[in-house]
């Protein structure tokens, strides 16, 4: 189609107007929101960091109390203690938002027990079983902290990439190619309305 036979109309240029303003607003808020989450991930990667060291040291802990409860008690004494836990961990499910991305958010009960309600009887046992299901019980403690945490990174995450595709797509694909098309046509409507005045002026001219 040759450009003389594209007749665009005053009507469709305001319209790509509109929608090159309703892009721009979109990408100055998608930018925002992207900075705003980058932000927040890296406050949570400091605590993932804290949460990790924690994590470790009550996993080697949890190891080594272990080690010396099986050296002093035995494994079957270590594993008739483990088994006379009548009450196991409550995990509460909940969630947050974080500038509009959902994450957990979750809360444990029953974890740490008294020496009555960890069931093995205190009189039977050492103070190294005591001592490794203690080590245990802040381990598992640890490990939904650092569940909750690194799921919440997960998501953030995710939503920075997801937000920054859109960002990138905004800024270097449509409004260029709105703005692209915005000119062309205002070009095309300039051309019409000379190519119609000097018809006008020849058939002024014609008939004086």
């Amino acid at each position: 189609m040759a450009l003389r036979d594209i007749k665009p109309t005053r009507s469709e240029l305001i319209a790509l107007k509109r929608r090159i303003a309703l892009s721009e607003r979109g990408y100055k808020i998608l930018k925002m929101k992207r900075d705003g989450l980058i932000l927040e991930f890296f406050k949570i990667l400091e605590q993932a960091k804290d949460s990790r060291g924690e994590l470790l040291a009550k996993y080697r802990r949890a190891v080594e109390t272990m080690a010396f409860a099986n050296t002093i008690e035995g494994a079957i004494g270590v594993k008739s203690a483990a088994f006379s836990v009548k009450e196991v961990p409550q995990i509460d499910l909940k969630s947050k938002n974080i500038m509009g991305v959902v994450v957990p958010e979750i809360e444990s009960s029953k974890v740490k027990k008294s020496l009555v309600d960890r069931g093995y009887g205190v009189l039977g046992t050492t103070s190294a079983i005591d001592e490794t299901a203690l080590a245990f019980e802040e381990l598992v403690e640890a490990i939904i902290e650092s569940a909750e945490i690194e799921t919440t990174m997960k998501r953030l995450l995710e939503e920075i990439e997801s937000t920054k595709r859109r960002v990138n797509a905004l800024e270097f694909k449509v409004i260029p190619e709105l703005t692209e098309a915005r000119d062309f046509i205002k070009m095309r409507l300039d051309e019409m309305e000379r190519e119609e005045l000097f018809r006008l002026k020849k058939i002024k001219a014609r008939s004086v």
